[in-house]
């Protein structure tokens, strides 16, 4: 049976919205797709509900239009802007030595449990990154392991709650409920990236028009994210200021000349801000000078950050660009100049059916990327923005959520320790499976039948 979805990318510069069916095998086939430009959005965040909501609108009805039906919940984007991060672990006993993915929900639970979440920020995703089995690390997929004991590793993207409600706030009003809200470049890292760069470790980088998000894999998992104020637009300011004409000029020659490879000599005429029946030469020179110092620029931002995660030489498989930004020629050749020699791949989203020529550009990595991730395209196991866990076999078998207290909101599957008890003592009762919780309370119940019948006795 087919599965229709709704993904609603919100960038910093438009809004798309993509509708797709997902059959049972997973596949995916476009059939429909709506554009706006973004609007009460800045640097990724929601600065204007209304506005924003008002774009998000009318993305949501060119895309229904083409589909020809009605969709009343979603998938979302959204941006790394005011996100932290942070890692985490988590360990259980097996009681029947077999690790199932009960075992495994239950340490992803555990590992939330344990970190240190702010009260204003919320968990969007909870990654692991290293599955230790009794002694052995680095486990892939632990499910059917022997063991006696299951460790975890995890990586945990949070956002502020106020963040995340108005992106609810905005959507909701566009007439759409959310059903799930994927980092935008952890969608990215979905659409472009393939099985080999994952596996050797690479630097995901998405370039947008006002901002750049960074996602690291190592070992197929996201060991590390960051966000960076920075865009294609900048270009457009700077020309603007340079050459001394309106926004949408400078735009339209960033389009029509923006090239990191050695001009001509060639004149333009462009208008004068303020005055645009007033117009004045300027040389294709000035123009390529400004643009390469900014994309220069943007590139050693975004170099200073791979090496600030500490994960540089993880990157086997080099650095992948994707984003609207990565469209200017000649981007490739200084991205690999500025990035030491690494291996540098220009990517755009593709191998899903439907996939028409205007969703070919790497602008809409993103939007890809968030349809994958409804066709259970992610990583192995994860903990989402709704606290449950998703795997890659959830279909065949639904677990529910764990509340450990703190940071969940989901049905509890296993008993909530008592208020008074200490946080010690919380964490160990964590380990300790239901079972034997009942086998204590058993033999408590015998010695106080055996201390009635002494008592009376004697």
């Amino acid at each position: 049976m087919n599965n229709t979805v709704l993904a609603i990318d919100i960038g910093s510069t438009k809004i798309a919205a993509i509708i797709a069916d997902i059959d049972a095998d997973n596949n995916i086939q476009i059939i429909g797709a709506g554009f706006a430009k973004a609007q009460g959005l800045k640097k990724g965040s929601i600065t204007n509900i209304e506005l924003a909501s008002k774009s998000i609108k009318q993305a949501l009805n060119d895309a229904k239009r083409v589909a020809g039906m009605e969709l009343k919940s979603a998938i979302v984007s959204i941006s790394g802007a005011y996100t932290k991060s942070q890692n985490s672990s988590g360990i259980v006993n097996i009681p029947n030595k077999e690790i199932t993915v009960k075992e495994i929900n239950r340490v992803m639970h555990t590992s939330l449990y344990n970190a240190n979440i702010p009260n204003e920020y919320e968990v969007l995703h909870t990654l692991p990154f290293n599955f230790k089995v009794d002694d052995q690390d680095f486990i892939e997929d632990p499910a059917g392991m022997n063991a006696s004991r299951l460790e975890v590793e995890t990586h945990i993207i949070t956002t502020q709650k106020s963040n995340l409600n108005n992106l609810r706030k905005a959507v909701r009003a566009a007439g759409v409920e959310i059903d799930n809200i994927i980092l935008s470049g952890y969608a990215s890292a979905i659409a472009v990236l393939n099985a080999d760069e994952r596996e050797l470790g690479v630097a995901l980088v998405d370039m947008g028009g006002s901002t750049s998000n960074i996602v690291i894999h190592s070992g197929n998992a996201i060991r590390f994210n960051d966000f960076l104020g920075v865009g294609s637009n900048h270009i457009t300011s700077d020309l603007s200021m340079a050459l001394h004409t309106p926004l949408d000029v400078a735009n339209n020659v960033k389009m029509t000349y923006g090239s990191l490879h050695e001009p001509g000599n060639d004149l333009i005429e462009l208008p004068v801000i303020g005055d645009e029946r007033t117009t004045h030469e300027v040389s294709l020179d000035v123009v390529h000078n400004v643009i390469y110092a900014r994309v220069e620029e943007t590139l050693m931002i975004i170099a200073q950050s791979i090496e600030k995660s500490g994960l540089k030489n993880h990157i086997g498989a080099g650095v992948v660009l994707t984003g609207g930004f990565t469209k200017m020629e000649g981007i490739r050749e200084l991205a690999v100049a500025i990035f030491d020699n690494v291996p540098v791949r220009l990517a755009k989203p593709g191998d899903i059916g439907g996939l028409f020529d205007t969703l070919r550009d790497p602008a809409y990595s993103t939007a890809i990327g968030l349809i994958k991730y409804a066709a259970g395209r992610y990583t192995p196991y994860e903990i989402d923005v709704n606290k449950q866990m998703r795997h890659r076999n959830e279909e065949r078998e639904r677990v529910k959520p764990i509340n450990l207290g703190g940071n969940t909101e989901s049905i509890s599957v296993i008993p909530t320790p008592p208020a008074e008890e200490s946080n010690a003592e919380i964490k160990n009762s964590l380990a300790t499976l239901p079972p034997k919780k009942e086998k204590k309370s058993d033999e408590a119940g015998t010695v106080g039948k055996f201390w009635n019948w002494a008592t009376q006795l004697f």
